[in-house]
């Protein structure tokens, strides 16, 4: 196979490599079947003597295209770094001389097959030049509460103009209700006062800000850098154009009416900790409530949550809130007693302090507990039992007044009987199965629904561990209450947080770059839409809502909404879809430039198509423990798992491999992909790769499916081992040798 003259291809000997791999052997058949322009071997490639001169020689030949066979491309790609060419890192090191015996046959035929799959790679493709976009800079901030303020005066101090919409007739939010605040500064001890005003008066001061009032969104299309929005303030509707949305609309407080078993709604002197911080605000307890003098006040924590009847999750504010309005109490009245019934306190980092002072004062009692009982006791007070106490298995408390901590609920939470289409947890409450079928606060004109994608109780969804602001919309971000439980310091912790994210999607998009899991990546999908049969796979199944649909049913892309996964492309079964460096035809092109040894000379060959996310670095990892596995095996990483095409199976099955395995990342409630569903649309697929080994009259054992996570990097030697010793069982693939 001869090439272009513009391929060029260096091979390192260093690290070990040349001490488990005959890199002259390799370097002379590298010669012998690509001719590429350059092809040199050097015991340090990355000495930046050489890396000169890899690039004077890339100027002076024209090469366009460089392979460079050394370490892993997760190492040193600050250094081999080439301007507007495509370049292919072949690892020998991790892959090859780290993890399979040195100066062995078979050690040797993965490192040549390595090389020949990388110069195949770089051979077909293009480098994908940058769209160059003239976008809208203004950031959208939806919602004027602690976090919707303080992400607009950051955006606006950076120099990004913002447009603040509230839908209520003024600024504050939730915060602006709160009476005093927990400590926020050293040393932890005094409540503070609420200062939600200074920020209101800096928001309205700031000439970069444009606040609308008394506006919710009618609509909002196009994509990041230019989000055409169009709301409605005191009924009349305006238009405008922004680059990115935050999204800090807040929360709600849980329906206390549910809370009957604790007396709310049947008892008058149970409410919740919202309605008594509005009263001690507006000066409406003394040291009476309804007219009956206060002695007794009963705090009880995770009033809804906590709780698998109501939200299994900690409401995170609840502690504090309790903490800082027993102090109330002690204003209020110093000789009243208050009791904080908790089934855990959480006060971490500087609450502890503030924790500790509270528990110090007089009159002030905390116990673990549960509050099986409260009833009236028939002299206007209530009477509680709380069993399983630090103090005794039950005690009773009398009080004047209980407070119930009650749990937080996103704005995007949609109850099940606010929309047809809902879904059953595994405790069987029906919930809607996203806020996408009936939140309504952004009106997004996406194909796959009006408002953010959520989790099972409401808050928008996101790979948690990786990238917590990204949500399933680019360019759009989730910040405050709205995206976690938080208090309100993290409230502003998190609205600099999405702040940067929406000028980070602004600047990516204007020089044509993805922002994560696949930040700096250029390449766009291409559609030859000539072909397209109009089945809606990819409008489905893109996990990012990138693609609108005409009424036909044939998708409409929208670049720069696309995290560039790929997962449309292994979807479509007419294999329309490509991206310049990454295709079907790209990949089968790596599959097929591979000779597959005679069945009597007993040397499978199984193809592993690994996640770049999870599962290709964990074998950087294995190769640094020098954990050896079968040598038999041919690994391409993939974007994703969802982007791997039935047709790239059925090429190597159909050619002669003996086996084909897939590892990607875990999916489920707990996901780990890091493009969310694209681990479990590959395993979904697996039906289609059964029927289509059926199809070859082939053994099902023949393909493989897992999941891991990267801190499981150790299962993958087994996996591949026991895999081999599979196919060893099987025999050879009988396409081998037609």
């Amino acid at each position: 196979m001869e090439t272009s003259e513009k391929l060029a291809v260096y091979i390192c000997s260093g690290c070990d490599i040349a001490s488990s791999i005959d890199c002259n052997k390799l370097l002379e058949n590298v010669e012998k079947e690509f001719k590429p322009a350059i092809c040199k071997l050097n015991n340090w490639v990355c000495n930046d003597k050489f890396v000169k001169q890899i690039r004077k020689e890339i100027e002076e030949n024209k090469v366009n295209k460089v392979v460079i066979a050394a370490c892993s491309p997760r190492f040193l790609s600050d250094v081999f770094r080439f301007e507007n060419i495509v370049l292919e890192r072949v690892n020998l090191r991790e892959q090859v001389a780290w993890t399979h015996p040195p100066n062995d046959e078979h050690t040797n035929e993965l490192a040549l097959d390595y090389v020949k799959m990388g110069i195949s790679k770089a051979v077909n493709s293009s480098y994908p030049i940058p769209i160059v976009l003239d976008v809208n800079s203004t950031i959208l901030v939806v919602g004027g509460g602690i976090t919707g303020l303080n992400s607009a005066i950051a955006c606006a101090e950076t120099g990004y103009n913002v447009i603040l919409i509230e839908k209520e007739k003024a600024l504050g939010g939730f915060y602006k209700n709160l009476h005093k605040l927990v400590p926020k500064s050293s040393p932890y001890l005094l409540l503070e006062t609420n200062n939600i005003n200074d920020t209101i008066n800096k928001v309205l001061s700031n000439p970069r800000i444009e606040v609308l009032l008394n506006t919710t969104i009618d609509k909002i299309s196009g994509q990041p850098g230019m989000f055409d929005v169009e709301v409605k303030q005191n009924g009349e509707k305006i238009q405008f154009q922004v680059g990115a949305i935050i999204q800090a609309t807040g929360w709600k407080p849980y329906d206390a009416n549910r809370l009957n078993h604790l007396g709310y709604g049947i008892l008058p002197n149970v409410i919740t900790n919202i309605e008594f911080e509005q009263l001690v605000k507006e000066d409406k307890i003394k040291d009476s409530f309804n007219g009956k003098k206060i002695e007794n006040v009963v705090f009880i924590q995770c009033a809804g949550s906590r709780d698998p009847n109501h939200l299994p999750y900690c409401s995170t504010y609840c502690c504090n809130a309790s903490l800082k309005q027993a102090l109330y109490v002690r204003e209020i009245n110093p000789d009243a007693k208050s009791y904080i019934i908790y089934k855990d306190i959480r006060t971490p980092a500087q609450y502890e302090k503030f924790y500790k002072r509270v528990q110090s004062e007089d009159n002030i009692f905390l116990t673990k507990g549960e509050v099986t009982k409260i009833e009236k006791n028939g002299n206007g007070k209530v009477s509680l039992e709380v069993s399983e106490t630090l103090i005794a298995s039950k005690i009773k408390i009398e009080a004047d007044l209980v407070v119930l901590a009650i749990g937080m609920v996103p704005t995007t939470f949609v109850e099940a009987q606010e929309t047809e289409e809902v879904t059953t947890t595994a405790d069987g409450k029906k919930v809607a199965a996203g806020a996408e079928l009936g939140a309504k606060i952004l009106n997004l004109t996406y194909r796959q629904g009006t408002d953010l994608p959520t989790l099972r109780y409401g808050f928008p969804d996101s790979h948690y561990i990786c990238f917590p602001y990204e949500t399933r919309r680019t360019g759009i971000y989730a910040a405050g209450t709205v995206r976690s439980p938080m208090d309100g310091i993290s409230c502003v912790n998190d609205a600099y947080g999405a702040a940067l994210k929406a000028i980070q999607v602004i600047e990516s998009v204007r020089v044509g770059k993805a922002v994560h899991p696949r930040s700096g990546d250029t390449s766009y999908p291409d559609f030859f839409l000539q072909r397209c049969t109009q089945c809606k796979r990819c409008t489905e199944e893109c996990p990012f809502g990138t693609l609108d649909e005409d009424d036909k049913g044939t998708p409409k892309p929208n670049p720069n909404r696309c995290r560039r996964c790929g997962i449309c492309m292994g979807a479509c079964p007419e294999r329309i879809i490509s991206f310049k460096n990454y295709s079907p035809q790209i990949i089968s092109s790596m599959i097929k430039s591979l000779e597959i040894p005679e069945s009597d000379e007993e040397k499978p060959r199984i193809l592993a198509f690994l996640c770049e996310n999870d599962a290709y670095p964990s074998l950087d990892i294995i190769a640094k423990k020098r954990i050896q596995y079968s040598p038999f095996i041919r690994i391409i990483p993939v974007r994703c798992l969802g982007s791997v095409n039935i047709i790239w199976i059925a090429d190597a099955l159909s050619m002669g491999f003996d086996g084909i395995i897939l590892i990607g990342c875990k999916y489920g409630e707990d996901y780990q992909c890091h493009f969310i569903r694209g681990s479990e649309l590959a395993n979904k697929r697996m039906e289609n790769v059964q029927e289509k080994l059926k199809q070859l009259v082939l053994e099902p054992e023949r393909v493989e499916i897992h999941t891991l996570s990267i801190d499981e990097f150790e299962k993958i030697p087994t996996i591949f081992n026991n895999f081999a010793q599979t196919i060893e069982k099987l025999g050879p693939n009988p396409y081998k040798d037609m």
